[in-house]
C-alpha cells in the first residue's frame, strides 16, 4: 500500500502565489498552468498541492485539514490558527507599522483610548496587549488609509513598504514595527506529517541555492592557504592539483552577496580563472 500524498496549502493569489509556484517548481515538483485548477496531484514526488485564499491557509493546516501550508507570518499569527511557523522563505517581506496624521503621534503611548482600523486584528490586539495598551480595533478590509479622513479611526495599521502611499493620504508612521513578516511553511502546532522531512528538505535546498554560488579557481600552491581562508566553502572546499606544476584547482560554495568583492580578493592573490556558476538545488 502506497504512502498517502502529503497534501500542502499554496497561496491561490496575491503577493505570495508566484513566488511560492516558482520556489515549488525549483525544488521539482509540478505546479498549475491554469489559475482556475484548484488542486493539482503530484503523485511522483508524494504530494497534492490545494490552492487556497492565503488568509484560510493557517487555519486548514491548523485543524489538520491538511498537512503544510505556505502562508504570511502576519496571516498565521493575525488566524490565531493552531500552526507552526517552521521555515522561513525568504520572499514576500513586509513590515506593520501604526500611521496616524502627520505631526499628531509620536509614541506608543499616545495609542491609549485611540480607534485604530487595520486589516490584521489578531496581529494588532495581541501587540496591543502586550504592551499593556487599551485602545479599540476595528477590521477594515481593503485599503484603510482613508479610514481617519472619514472619521471612523484615529490611526491605522497596516503593511508599509515604500510608504508613498501613507505620504498621499497626510499620514506618516509612528513607534516600533508591529511585525516582521514574510512567507512561511507551517505545519500544525506539535505535529510532523509523514513525507514532511523530505519536503522541508527540497525547500531548504533552493533557499540555500538561491544564496550561494559555486566558485572555481586556480592558484599558486603557496597561495592555496590565504585563497581558502577567504573561501571556506560549507564543509571545505576541494582543492585539486593541475597540470601545470605549482598550481592547483579550488571549488568551493560562496555567498552570492559580495561573490564579486571576493573575485577582486583572489584576483589580488595570484587566481586566474575564477568562474561563478549557479546552483540551483542542494542538499547540505
Amino acid at each position: 500500500m502506497s504512502a498517502p500524498l502529503l497534501r500542502v496549502a499554496v497561496p491561490n493569489k496575491g503577493s505570495l502565489s508566484q513566488s511560492a509556484s516558482d520556489i515549488l517548481r525549483e525544488s521539482g515538483y509540478r505546479q498549475r498552468h491554469d489559475s482556475k485548477e484548484l488542486t493539482l496531484v503530484d503523485a511522483e514526488n508524494g504530494v497534492e498541492f490545494f490552492y487556497l485564499r492565503p488568509r484560510d491557509i493557517a487555519l486548514y493546516v491548523g485543524e489538520g485539514t491538511l498537512d503544510v501550508g505556505i502562508t504570511g507570518r502576519d496571516l498565521l499569527r493575525d488566524s490565531g490558527a493552531k500552526a507552526d511557523e517552521v521555515l522561513e522563505l525568504g520572499f514576500g517581506r513586509s513590515r506593520f507599522h501604526f500611521a496616524g496624521p502627520v505631526g499628531k503621534f509620536s509614541d506608543l503611548s499616545q495609542l491609549a483610548g485611540t480607534r485604530i482600523a487595520t486589516s490584521y486584528v489578531g496581529v494588532v490586539r495581541a501587540f496591543l496587549e502586550e504592551h499593556g495598551i487599551d485602545a479599540t480595533v476595528t477590521r477594515l478590509d481593503g485599503a484603510v488609509e482613508t479610514s481617519i479622513q472619514l472619521g471612523v479611526a484615529d490611526v491605522i495599521a497596516d503593511v508599509v513598504e515604500t510608504g508613498s502611499t501613507l505620504r498621499q493620504a497626510g499620514l506618516e508612521t509612528f513607534g516600533e514595527v508591529i511585525l516582521s513578516s514574510e512567507a512561511v511553511v507551517v505545519t500544525r502546532a506539535g505535529s510532523v506529517p509523514s513525507g514532511f522531512e523530505v519536503f522541508k528538505r527540497r525547500l531548504e535546498g533552493v533557499l540555500v541555492a538561491r544564496s550561494y554560488v559555486m566558485m572555481d579557481y586556480d592558484i599558486r600552491r603557496e597561495h592555496v592557504a590565504a585563497a581558502v581562508a577567504l573561501t571556506p566553502g560549507i564543509e571545505s572546499p576541494t582543492v585539486s592539483p593541475l597540470h601545470r606544476e605549482g598550481w592547483v584547482a579550488v571549488r568551493a560554495m560562496v555567498p552570492r552577496a559580495g561573490a564579486q568583492r571576493l573575485m577582486d580578493e583572489l584576483f589580488d592573490l595570484g587566481a586566474r580563472g575564477i568562474l561563478l556558476t549557479d546552483i540551483h538545488a542542494c542538499r547540505l
